[in-house]
């Protein structure tokens, strides 16, 4: 199971919200590229980076950010929000990123990101699946759609996506532990999804819990800028499963 910390963005600065509510916004570092680094000299390879000015103006904001982080780390880097256009996704892979996450455009505009889906390969793009009570979530998580969290995936897994990112929105930034009845419901009802499970992470001892299920990655936000999992444990933890 792959480790993949978080870093997200509002105005160039590394921050943190609880359930993806703008307003509890708390900073935890002015420089993002110090915060890469120091994932990076704890052995972790990849990193999560979210544009919350992106997902909140529809557009990609941070692409500097990104493109310092991916010029001066060696991290793979996965990057979302606020990817709407085929230029927005120019810019994110001009900018470094290796993959793109994909939420609220797979709900809002499904052509168009189905043909990123062809156009770049399962590889390449990650289907962001977040969910309030099994309903998919968009636009930063400020609205909520109608549609059915399982039944979304599985659709998309019959259009090629393999990469689903999923985060249950109640669990986000709260840590009070990840949502595991839901992750292995998802694994046990949609075939060769390789799920990265997200949001509540609060306990070193839930990593092997979530790598039991099947998990193929995951994202921890809070908890490492909270030091309720330390990198020490997790560089260990990266290097018991090489």
């Amino acid at each position: 199971m792959r480790i993949i910390p978080a870093i997200d963005i509002i105005e160039g600065k590394c921050v943190r919200l609880s359930k993806g509510d703008y307003a509890t916004k708390k900073i935890y570092n002015e420089n993002p590229l110090e915060v890469a680094k120091m994932f990076e000299d704890h052995g972790i390879q990849y990193l999560h980076l979210v544009d919350l000015d992106g997902a909140k103006s529809k557009h990609i904001v941070n692409h500097k950010v990104l493109e310092q982080i991916a010029t001066k780390t060696n991290l793979k880097i996965d990057f979302g929000g606020g990817l709407k256009t085929d230029e927005d996704l120019r810019i994110a892979f001009e900018s470094g990123a290796n993959q793109i996450t994909g939420g609220s455009i797979a709900v809002k505009d499904p052509d168009t990101f189905t043909s990123w889906l062809q156009r770049f390969g399962e590889d390449r793009i990650i289907l962001g699946a977040d969910a309030q009570n099994e309903k998919i979530a968009v636009s930063g998580w400020l609205e909520e759609s109608n549609k059915e969290l399982i039944p979304f995936i599985k659709e998309y897994r019959e259009k090629g996506i393999t990469y689903v990112i999923c985060t249950d929105i109640s669990k986000d930034g709260m840590l009070q532990g990840p949502s595991f009845d839901l992750y292995e419901k998802i694994l046990s009802e949609t075939e060769g999804v390789k799920l990265i499970a997200s949001g509540g992470i609060s306990d070193f001892e839930e990593l092997p819990r979530l790598a039991e299920l099947g998990s193929e990655g995951t994202i921890i936000g809070k908890a490492i800028y909270e030091n309720k999992i330390s990198l020490t444990q997790l560089e260990n933890f990266i290097l018991s499963r090489a």
